[in-house]
Formats: structure tokens, C-alpha cells, sequence
């Protein structure tokens, strides 16, 4: 967990003051920890950005010979005052309540980013060196439960050479994780809080929490394994009687059923023990592992004692033909003994058979093999090594042999195999043996000087540790004999352990050793376990998590204790040792892949903040412990390792969207970065092929006078439309100068709508230039927009915001200047909301000119969110006197087939009919409001004033003329045919207008009156067509007529658009960039 501060300011003393310099000099000298008081902030844990740091200065020191700083003295203060300061602080050691110092100036980023470096000198804690601070707890944690009751077990079925093999590899593993470990525990300091700690801040806290989890349910785990052990060893080699259920076939049922209930009543004891006082515990920790390196000297002793003496007859193996026998259900390994000269059946004899010795009835396979007793402990030169070099695997129920093949039984006077046993079984029940070597870093905040211990103590450790495994394994295989190392409980030695009959003196140095160590260990673990989840609780990354943060008055984490208890015990439910192992094996290789990973990735972005003081380190030695890792994961469990690596997903998933958020400044940020620049740099190297376009939009927002958005379903009909996919880039302007504007909520309201992408406000004199700098400027690389999305100018035809239409025009020039695609929405705020569900309607394409195939694309895309999935796609076309309809409307649907586009297509016939009074009507109105506008000063009230006039007359005009227009004027044909062709063509030659004229909008200055006319008559003509059509459509797309390359006509061009969408209610103006964005090719 992160070391907990106490931060106390201590009086300033003026800085030349020679007693006060020689008084802390003399503190410094006597290594005299500061007393601290100050005030308690709750669960909070500081954060490496919290400022410490006071920027008050004295103007009589600073005033005359700094004069030029200060101005700037209140957010960058002197070098001396910053050292002064940082002294003036102290550290509370682990367990006090901690203050959470907010970071208080921006400026001082810099400053608090050093004070971690600082504090690890300044500060004064708990003084321990390498060897009592790091290396005795990483053995004491390394050395345990494994080594003495499963490790002879393992060498006595996969042999010495398997045995190495296995043991290389987990040692290869965590020495590899220890090297990358000392690099990142090096690179800065280190709280408590150990691997958790140094992933989240090197790989983000989505990595952290995840990890940080494994390694809670990890060290949780490792505590029911301990448990378990201490009553194994209880229970089958210390008081086998006090067994509550019969353990006559050890597993599944009695054996298991014991250890429940003794577990669980250890479990309690150890509890209340952890709950009460963990300082005992603490003291207690040198006296466990004394049992341990006693157990381990005993060992050794033992070898050394059956090289120089013969083994004694202490311990031997009774075996009936090749078949090993439990020995504890009989004195003599003998059919008949000669009692006063009288041939009597012996114990052994009445197991097997019944009835007298004249006439008895016995086993068949008793009857015909004879009694054979050896030695369990044969001897270090006795060449039995060469008997235990291969692996001897069995079934379960096999019986135990010395050969290879073995028989099949259910009787109980028999050793028997209690489990299948595999190589890959074997790694994941040793791989517990090897954890354990985070133990130093743990304890960072307590080491003198834990830059150079943590590497030194672990490496030693774990060197020291697997020398002893390594050679434990050649030393067990040397000296006893095959069949009790296969023997995992001891049966067929009268209960003894394995391990214990090879010990000097006595066999009860192992087995009472082994029991204080796993007892021991377990505390470790339940002390170890809570303060993991507090600290993953204190940083806030996981919401659900909080409760477990808070702690008793002196720090012990009180909720967390009592949630570890419960999940130690699932793992005494298991029941086995065997079971548990595995779990807890992948829990921890999750972490130590991690470890080397967050090592790989630091070594190789390069960042500037990555400076270990540990130098044997290379990205190529932390990528092959990740590997071996992740291939350990596995070998040990498939099933266990993908249910692992599915828990860590999630986690991340669920730290990713609804964790808090944090910057600490982790290598996957800088690889973010890395990727990126790679990408961009890639991106610009080619233009997109047409099969990967796809609208990359830069959103023109405006804003309310309160700075908030003022179309918020533009926002919405974004996310439709891109669906997270892309470039978003969502942008406005504000007015005024740099230095006195502040940027708006356009991110609070982007999240609100679920928009995914980019924010950009920038800061003009006026709204028209940063429009354009943005259509300019805006992206990075080749990751630029190649469309823009706005909305249509609603109140354009009030006066005073004829910039409004001006700046919407421009934009459409300068959109088209840059080969820029153009959408416009219209009637914006009766679009749906991503809550909204459509129902089954129709998205009307008005396909008039083909621009690049953005039409046909945009409603597919739309199609693809569920708000507009019900929704059926239509294209229209329009069909003029020149044109067959059907054959246009044959080759629309191959088009569409060949698109893989699912419409229904309609082709409309329109004729050059006459042109009505109300389109001439409708001109005449439109230029007098014009000329109007244009050549009258009017205040603010008579141009509202005679808008309004000119919109009232215009009203009743159109009313009048709807009523005397005749039913054939506004007749639309659908079908033509050659007399219909020519006639038409007779009766209209002098009057030719067709519908492409408002799309070329080539200004005629020898009669302009008459182009707007003609405009407008398209404009009018074309909006009946397409109300008739498409009245109930969820949205219409439309071909968005270019505006006129004579500005003096934009307010007519204004006045086209608005009599072409008139009538409709969600309308998007599509304007393509004439670049093919579509294609009919795989």
C-alpha cells in the first residue's frame, strides 16, 4: 500500500542563520526522526502532484536582489526557499492517518513533481538495511509451505530432471520479474504498497487496479494455502486422532472434510490475531523464520550424516510384491512370526487374509509375492539417484511402485495415488514455492536507503532461494527412495513426512519447524492482503471498492481484514492444498507479467522521467520474463488462466468507464503517444483510398451568450453518424482576445450526448476568421476532417444578423475551396436524440447531381446506429425531357445492387412547365426586400418592423395565387413518351429551363432579373416534388446548390435554399467535395 503522510509545517527560520544551520546539521548527524502533529484528513492518500510547498517570500530578502522575479514570485519560487521547505517537512510511519494536500498553483507542477524524489531524502522514517529490511522477509516469504510438503513429491513423480526443469523455470521467472522489478522500484520512490504501486503509476490505473486486484486475491489465496498446510501438517504428522471425520482414503471426502473445519477455526484464531495486534506479528516474523532456516539446516545435516554414517533402521518401507504398504496398520513387515516355536499370523497377515493359517482364505496377490523391507532413506552414495532420474506419473487410485507401471486398487492397506498426476500439474502446484518476492519493495518506505537494498536483498534472495530448491531437488533424489518421495503423505513411513525422515537429529525438527512456518506465513498473509486492497480502495480508481479504505484510529484496515477473511475462506472450503495452489499461481504470474511489462515499455518509449539507478536491466530480459509468464499461466491451467485474464479485463473495462480519473503519468499514455506519431506519420505518407473514406467531421458549434451550446442535437446526430468511428473534431469561436476569454463546456455537453472525439475553442476577433482558421488548421498530420457539419442559420432573415448568413455562406465557399465535404442541418433541434428509437419511417435520398456518392454513403451510415436501424432507405432521382426514365431507373437499381446498398429507388419525371405569377411574385418580393436592406439606414425596430411587412405580404400573395392556379400547371408526369417529348419541346423552346440551372449558378449580368427568376422557378418547382414525396419522411438529404460566385447575390442565394427546403422537416444539405467516396469494388 502507498506510504501514508503526515504533513507538518515547522516554523521558518530566516535562512542565514548559522544555529539554526548547525542545529539541523547535528540532527542530521544523529539520524533523529522529526515528531509530527498536524491535522488528519481521512482515507485520502497523497498523490504524487500534491504541492507541499509554501510560495510565501520576504520581500526584505527577495525585494533588492531578485527584483526582476518578482513579479512572478507568488508561482515560482527561489531554489533556496523550495529546499528550505521540503526540510521543513516530515514522515509519519505506516499506518497513521494520512492529509490529502491538494495541489494548490499550476505553475508548480514542476516543483511538486520532484518532491518525490526530495522527500525519500528530506524525510526521516524506520532505518533498516538490505539484509534485515529486504532479503530475510523475501526468504521468509519465498521458503514455506511447498519446499517442505509437496517438494519431495514432485521429485519422486517427475524425477530429478523434470524437477530441475520445473524449478529453473519458476526461478528463471521471478528472477527475471526481480531484475525488472528493481529497475522500476528504482526510478523513484517507492511507498508500501509494492507491485500494485508501481504498475498503476507505470502502466495507468487501469492496468494498476487490475493487477492490483491479482495480487490481493493472490496474497489472499496464498493465506488459505498456509492455513491448509498448517493443518495438514497438523493433522496427518502432529495428531493424527484429532481428525473429527475418517480419513481412510485421505482424498476427497475425510481428508478434505478435516481440513474445513480446522481451517476454518485457524482462519478465526488468525483473524482476531491480526485483528488484535499486528505488531506482534511483526516481532514474530524473525522467529518463524528462524523455523525455517532450522528445517533447511536440519535437511542439509541430514544428507551429510547419511554420506558419512549408514542410514539406521529407523524409517523403512514394507512392500508386498512391487505394491507399497502403510505401514502404520501393522508392527513387522512379516506373513507369520515363530512365537514359542508356534507359527503365528502376524498383523500384516490378518489384513489379507481370514480364518486360521491351516485354513485360511487370502489375497490372491498376497498369497503369491513375497514381503520385501528397504531402506526409506537409502543414502547419498547409495546410487538410488539413478532409480529417481525420470518421472514416475500415476492414476489416480494407482497404487505406488517402485516401478513405473503400476496396479489399480480400492484397497485401504495400500499407498495410493490421491490424484492423476501430469508435468503441467506439477508447475502450478510448485509455482507458489518461488512467490514472494515483492516482500522488499513492500517495505520501501521503511529501508534506508531503498534504492540500493531492494535490488540487492530480492536478487540475493531469490538467488539464495533457488540455489537451496535446486539443490534440494538432487539431494532428495539422491538419498531416499523413490517410493516415499511419491508417498505425499507419508503412509507407507508410519506417518512421517518425507522430508522429515531424511532430517538430523529428529524427524519432529521438520515437522515442527514446517508448522510454525506455515502458520507464520499465513499471518503474513492476512496482514499483508488488507493493506493491499486499502491502498487500491485509497486511490479512489474503483468505486465499489471505497468502504474498504477506511481503518481503526491506528490505520489497521478494519472492512478490508474482515473481506479478506472471507475470501480465505473459499479457499479452505476447496479443501486441498493441491486445488488451492494453481489459483493463487495465476494470480501472481498475472502480476509478475505485468511488472515486466510496465519494465519493457518504460525502457523502450524512453521517457524522459524513466532514470533507474538500477542499471542491469534490458527491455529483451523483461519481454522474455513476460513470455515466460504468460506461458507458465498457461502450462499450470488453461482454464485457470483464461478465467484470470477475463477478471482483469473486466476490471480494466470497469476502471476504464466508471473508475475515477487519474494522471500519473503511465508508460501507455506514452505509448498512446508513440502510436499515434507512428500512425499520423503513415497517414500522411498516402491520401485515403475511396474503400476506406468515411467522414472525418469538424462540428461548427455556436454558442449561447452563456457560453453553453446552443444546438445540442447537433451533437447528437454526430454520434449517429460516426458512431465513434473516425476523426470528430467539435470546435467554435469564441469573440474577443486570448488572454481574457476561458474555454466553454463543449466537453461536459460532447459527453453528455456520448459524442467521442476532439474539443478545440479558439479565441478570434470576430467569428468569420476563426471559422476559417479551423476549416484550415484544425486536425494533425494526415489525421485531418475532410467534411464539415453545421447548422442551418434559422434566423438569417432578421436584420441585424446578416452576419450570420454572410459567415454561413463564406463557409460554403471556403468549404469548397478546400475539396471539403459540406452538411448542413436544417430545422437542427427537431432532430433525434440518441435516446430517441425511430420507428419504421424512411431516409429520402434527392439525388439530383452526382458529387462523389456522399448521399448514398451518409444514410447507410446513419442506418448503422440504433436510432435510424428501423428505418428504410429511398432514392430519388430526377428525370428531365431528354432522359428515359425507365432505362435510368434500371441502371439506379444495378448501381445500388453493385453498392450493396439496400434502397428503393423512384425516378421523377419533371417538366418545363410555365412559369406561375408566385414564382414571379416570389422573385419580385425577394429582390425589393433586397434593394430595400440595402439602400435604407433603418434602425433596429423598422428593419424588424418591415421584414415583418414584407413577410405578411408575401404570405397573402402566395394564399391568392394558390387559389387561381390552375390543377395543370402543378401536374407532374411520370411516364414520357416520344409524341409527349416533341410536343413539349414545340410548345417550350423559347422558355427552356431545366432543373440543373439553380446548380449552375453562373451569374448573367445582362439580365439578372431574369436568372433569379428562373432560379427561383427551380427552387419553387423542385420543392413541390419533393414535399409531395417525402412530406413524412424521418429526414431528407438533398444536393446543396453552390452559391453564386458574385457575392452582391447571396442574400438571394439565401432565399433559393429556403423556398427549396420549405415544408420539411429534418432536412440535411449535402454538399460533396467531388471526390469519389463510394465504389462498387471489393
Amino acid at each position: 500500500m502507498p506510504t501514508n503522510f503526515t504533513v507538518v509545517p515547522v516554523e521558518d527560520t530566516p535562512i542565514s542563520n548559522p544555529d539554526y544551520d548547525e542545529e539541523i546539521n547535528k540532527e542530521e548527524n544523529k539520524e533523529e526522526t522529526c515528531t509530527a502533529a498536524g491535522p488528519n484528513s481521512g482515507d485520502e492518500t497523497p498523490r504524487e502532484t500534491s504541492s507541499l510547498i509554501s510560495t510565501d517570500h520576504d520581500d526584505s530578502i527577495y525585494g533588492k536582489n531578485m527584483a526582476l522575479y518578482e513579479d512572478e514570485m507568488d508561482s515560482t519560487p527561489m531554489v533556496s526557499s523550495l529546499l528550505n521547505k521540503l526540510a521543513n517537512y516530515t514522515n509519519i510511519t505506516q499506518g497513521r492517518v494520512t492529509v490529502n494536500v491538494s495541489l494548490q498553483t499550476d505553475s508548480l507542477s514542476y516543483i511538486t513533481e520532484m518532491f518525490s524524489f526530495y522527500v525519500s531524502i528530506c524525510l526521516k522514517g524506520p532505518q533498516m538495511g538490505t539484509f534485515i529490511g529486504v532479503f530475510l522477509p523475501c526468504m521468509q516469504n519465498i521458503l514455506g509451505v511447498i519446499l517442505f510438503l509437496r517438494l519431495t513429491w514432485i521429485v519422486g513423480t517427475a524425477g530429478i530432471m523434470e524437477a530441475l526443469a520445473i524449478v529453473f523455470m519458476c526461478c528463471s521467472c521471478t528472477m527475471l520479474t526481480a531484475i525488472s522489478m528493481s529497475a522500476i522500484a528504482t526510478n523513484g520512490v517507492v511507498p508500501a504498497g509494492g507491485s500494485y504501486y508501481m504498475i498503476s503509476r507505470a502502466l495507468g490505473p487501469e492496468f494498476g487496479g487490475a493487477v492490483g486486484l491479482c495480487v490481493y486475491l493472490g496474497t489472499t489465496f496464498a493465506g488459505s494455502m498456509y492455513i491448509l498446510g498448517t493443518m495438514e501438517i497438523f493433522l496427518t504428522y502432529i495428531m493424527p486422532n484429532a481428525a473429527v471425520f475418517e480419513a481412510e482414503s485421505r482424498e476427497p471426502t475425510g481428508m478434505q472434510n478435516n481440513m474445513r473445519i480446522y481451517g476454518t477455526c485457524c482462519l478465526v484464531i488468525m483473524t482476531l490475531v491480526v485483528f488484535v495486534g499486528v505488531k506482534y506479528v511483526n516481532k514474530m516474523a524473525l522467529v518463524f523464520l528462524s523455523c525455517v532456516m532450522l528445517s533447511i539446516m536440519a535437511i542439509y545435516a541430514g544428507v551429510i550424516q547419511s554420506a558419512i554414517k549408514p542410514p539406521n533402521s529407523q524409517h523403512r518401507v514394507c512392500l508386498l510384491g512391487n505394491r507399497t504398504l502403510q505401514n502404520s496398520r501393522f508392527d513387522k513387515c512379516e506373513k507369520t512370526e515363530l512365537i514359542n516355536n508356534v507359527t503365528t499370523p502376524t498383523q500384516l497377515w490378518k489384513l489379507f487374509c481370514t480364518g486360521g493359517i491351516e485354513n485360511a482364505t487370502c489375497d490372491e496377490y498376497f498369497t503369491h509375492n513375497n514381503l520385501t523391507e528397504i531402506q526409506a532413506v537409502r543414502g547419498l552414495l547409495s546410487g538410488v539417484i539413478s532409480d529417481n532420474m525420470w518421472g514416475h506419473y500415476g492414476q489416480y487410485r494407482d497404487i505406488v511402485s517402485p516401478e513405473r507401471a503400476s496396479d489399480k486398487s480400492d484397497e485401504s492397506h495400500y499407498v495410493l495415488h490421491d490424484v492423476t498426476t501430469f508435468f503441467t500439474l506439477l508447475v502450478g502446484i510448485y509455482f507458489p514455492s518461488v512467490t514472494g518476492i515483492m516482500a522488499g519493495s513492500n517495505r520501501s518506505g521503511d529501508l534506508r536507503d531503498p534504492q540500493r537494498s531492494i535490488p540487492t536483498g530480492t536478487i540475493m534472495a531469490i538467488a539464495t532461494t533457488s540455489i537451496i530448491y535446486l539443490s534440494c531437488v538432487v539431494l532428495f533424489g539422491a538419498c531416499i527412495e523413490g517410493v516415499v518421495l511419491r508417498d505425499k503423505y507419508g503412509e507407507s513411513v508410519n506417518g512421517t513426512l518425507a522430508v522429515a525422515t531424511l532430517a538430523w537429529p529428529s524427524s519432529w525438527v521438520i515437522v515442527i519447524g514446517s508448522f510454525f512456518s506455515c502458520c507464520g506465513a499465513g499471518l503474513q498473509s492476512l496482514t499483508g492482503a488488507p493493506r493491499i486492497l486499502q491502498a487500491i480502495a485509497r486511490d479512489g480508481i474503483m468505486p465499489f471498492l471505497q468502504v474498504f479504505g477506511h481503518s481503526k484510529s491506528n490505520g489497521e484496515p478494519t472492512w478490508a481484514l474482515l473481506l479478506t477473511a472471507a475470501i480465505c475462506e473459499i479457499g479452505i472450503l476447496i479443501g486441498s492444498l493441491d486445488h488451492v495452489a494453481p489459483i493463487l499461481s495465476m494470480f501472481f504470474l498475472m502480476c509478475y507479467l505485468f511488472v515486466n511489462l510496465a519494465c519493457a515499455v518504460q525502457t523502450l518509449l524512453r521517457t524522459p522521467n524513466w532514470r533507474p539507478r538500477f542499471k542491469f536491466y534490458h527491455w529483451s530480459l523483461s519481454f522474455l520474463g513476460m513470455s515466460l509468464s504468460l506461458s507458465l499461466m498457461f502450462v499450470s491451467s488453461w482454464y485457470y488462466a483464461f478465467v484470470v485474464i477475463l477478471f482483469s479485463g473486466c476490471i480494466y473495462k470497469y476502471i476504464e468507464y466508471r473508475g475515477a480519473e487519474k494522471e500519473w503519468g503511465d508508460g501507455i499514455r506514452g505509448l498512446s503517444l508513440n502510436a499515434a506519431q507512428y500512425a499520423l506519420i503513415k497517414l500522411e505518407e498516402a491520401p485515403p483510398h475511396t474503400k476506406n473514406w468515411r467522414p472525418q467531421l469538424l462540428v461548427l458549434l455556436k454558442l449561447d451568450s452563456d457560453l453553453g451550446v446552443k444546438h445540442p442535437c447537433l451533437l447528437s446526430f454526430t454520434s449517429q453518424l460516426k458512431a465513434g468511428k473516425g476523426l470528430t473534431i467539435v470546435c467554435s469561436v469564441l469573440e474577443g482576445t486570448y488572454m481574457a476569454r476561458e474555454a466553454d463546456n463543449i466537453k461536459a455537453a460532447m459527453a453528455k450526448e456520448k459524442t467521442k472525439g476532439f474539443c478545440h475553442v479558439v479565441v478570434s476577433s470576430n467569428q468569420r476568421d476563426g471559422f476559417s482558421h479551423l476549416i484550415q488548421s484544425a486536425g494533425l498530420g494526415g489525421m485531418k476532417h475532410n467534411s464539415v457539419l453545421m447548422a442551418w442559420p434559422a434566423n438569417w432573415k432578421q436584420a441585424e444578423s446578416s452576419l450570420s448568413w454572410k459567415n454561413f455562406i463564406e463557409t460554403i465557399r471556403e468549404t469548397t475551396a478546400a475539396h471539403q465535404a459540406l452538411l448542413v442541418a436544417k430545422n437542427i433541434d427537431k432532430f433525434p436524440t440518441n435516446q430517441d428509437r425511430l420507428d419504421e419511417g424512411t431516409i429520402d435520398v434527392w439525388w439530383i447531381v452526382h458529387d462523389g456518392g456522399l448521399l448514398m454513403l451518409l444514410p447507410f451510415l446513419l442506418r448503422q446506429h440504433k436510432v435510424w436501424r428501423r428505418c428504410k432507405m429511398r432514392i430519388f432521382t430526377v428525370a428531365q425531357m431528354d432522359d428515359n426514365s425507365i432505362q435510368m431507373k434500371k441502371d439506379l437499381q444495378m448501381f445500388l445492387y453493385h453498392l450493396r446498398l439496400d434502397a428503393k429507388v423512384e425516378v421523377v419525371e419533371m417538366h418545363a412547365g410555365d412559369i406561375s405569377a408566385f414564382t414571379y411574385e416570389k422573385t419580385l418580393v425577394m429582390e425589393q426586400r433586397s434593394q430595400m436592406l440595402k439602400q435604407m439606414q433603418l434602425s433596429k425596430t423598422e428593419r424588424e418592423r418591415e421584414a415583418q411587412l414584407i413577410h405578411d405580404r408575401n404570405t397573402k400573395s402566395h394564399a391568392t395565387l394558390n387559389d387561381k392556379a390552375t390543377p395543370t400547371s402543378d401536374r407532374v408526369h411520370m411516364t414520357w413518351t416520344k409524341e409527349k417529348l416533341i410536343s413539349e419541346r414545340n410548345r417550350h423552346r423559347e422558355a427552356h429551363m431545366t432543373v440543373r440551372d439553380i446548380f449552375n449558378m453562373k451569374p448573367e449580368w445582362e439580365n439578372l432579373d431574369q436568372t433569379n427568376v428562373r432560379r427561383m422557378h427551380t427552387a419553387v418547382k423542385l420543392n413541390e416534388v419533393v414535399v409531395k414525396k417525402s412530406k413524412g419522411a424521418k429526414l431528407v438529404l438533398l444536393n446543396m446548390p453552390g452559391p453564386p460566385k458574385n457575392k452582391g447575390g447571396d442574400e438571394n442565394y439565401m432565399e433559393f435554399l429556403e423556398v427549396l427546403t420549405e415544408g420539411l422537416e429534418r432536412v440535411l444539405l449535402v454538399r460533396g467535395s467531388s471526390r469519389e467516396v463510394i465504389t462498387i469494388y471489393s
